[in-house]
């Protein structure tokens, strides 16, 4: 007993974690059930097992009436949480996704891949690769009969921002190529401050600290994982996407590495095409603790929206769910 109550890791208001290895979590337990009809946007969702043994899974969702003549591009999106919390099944996440869902026309699969203290990153890396793979081999009949292929995102928010990027770059490497990466207010970070308003310094300490616990101890702030800069212009500059979108938000501590990202994207050679935007007043993922109600929240998911229809058609009419979709 008194070995379960002794603590090895305090990230509150993160999680706890406990010499016997019992890890206590504080936020993002709370979750939703995939559902054929979301009553607000008349969106569908559903379960998808990627890898039973690791294991992955998704949770797939789908606008109302899907086209039968075309298909929709398809998003694969990765949560935020400092690899630590939250879920695809999150509260947190459930009406972002069914609004952009509805709003952006596209069949979106968020990834619940395994949490650090207990997996440690690679495993976040290696599970969302995984479900990479998992959707370019149309494995589920959703995907199969409404995804088109060739155009194919990513996308997420904090570490699942990270996530992006690594996938862009594994891609580039692998000879594969997505449509583009959207990258909300991403996780990066490194030993030395960037900017000049010295907004990092408070963080520091904490945030080092954090990232040892999550990444298995072995891995240092200068990292490529968590510091893109570390790689160098060269592995940025074969990013495998034809487009990239940074958002950042005035108030929040990573808002520089945002912005040195999009810099360093901009002068690595890269031929595709990136643009920033950045959200005055506000902080990290303020989008994810407000309604889409509030103005600053439109404004995002508006750009966000831009940015996956950008040279598209869309729309449709119906609000029937295909059978073998349920």
């Amino acid at each position: 007993m008194e070995t379960d109550s002794a603590i090895l890791h305090d990230f509150s208001p993160l999680f706890r974690q406990y010499k016997s290895g019992r890890v206590e979590r504080f936020s993002g337990t709370t979750t939703v059930f995939p559902s054929p009809l979301d009553p607000t946007t008349g969106v569908s969702s559903k379960l998808a097992v990627i890898d039973p043994f690791t294991p992955v899974s998704a949770c797939l969702y789908l606008p109302p009436n899907p086209p039968s003549n075309s298909k929709l591009p398809v998003l694969l999106y990765f949560h935020g949480g400092a690899f630590c919390i939250e879920s695809a099944f999150s509260q947190t996440y459930h009406p972002h996704l069914t609004s952009l869902a509805s709003r952006a026309l596209l069949l979106i699969v968020s990834v619940d891949y395994r949490l650090a203290p207990e997996h440690p990153l690679p495993a976040a890396y290696d599970d969302c690769w995984s479900a990479v793979k998992w959707v370019f081999s149309r494995a589920d009949p959703c995907l199969a009969r409404f995804g088109d292929l060739r155009q194919v995102f990513l996308a997420g928010d904090s570490a699942g921002a990270n996530i992006a990027h690594r996938m862009a770059v594994r891609a580039g490497l692998e000879g594969l190529g997505f449509a583009g990466i959207a990258l909300v207010h991403p996780y990066f970070w490194g030993s030395e401050a960037v900017g000049s308003e010295g907004r990092e310094e408070s963080w520091r300490a904490w945030m080092d600290g954090l990232w040892r616990a999550v990444s298995g101890g072995g891995k240092g702030m200068d990292d490529a994982w968590i510091n893109p800069a570390a790689e160098g212009e060269e592995a940025v500059a074969r990013l495998g996407c034809r487009r990239v979108l940074v958002c950042v938000a005035e108030r929040d501590p990573m808002r520089e590495r945002g912005r040195a990202y999009w810099e360093m994207l901009k002068g690595s050679g890269w031929r595709g095409e990136v643009e920033i935007v950045e959200t005055e007043g506000e902080g990290h993922v303020f989008h994810l603790e407000k309604t889409e109600g509030d103005g600053k929240v439109r404004e995002l998911m508006d750009d966000l929206v831009r940015f996956f229809t950008k040279d598209r058609e869309k729309g449709w009419e119906g609000d029937r769910l295909p059978d073998d979709c349920a």
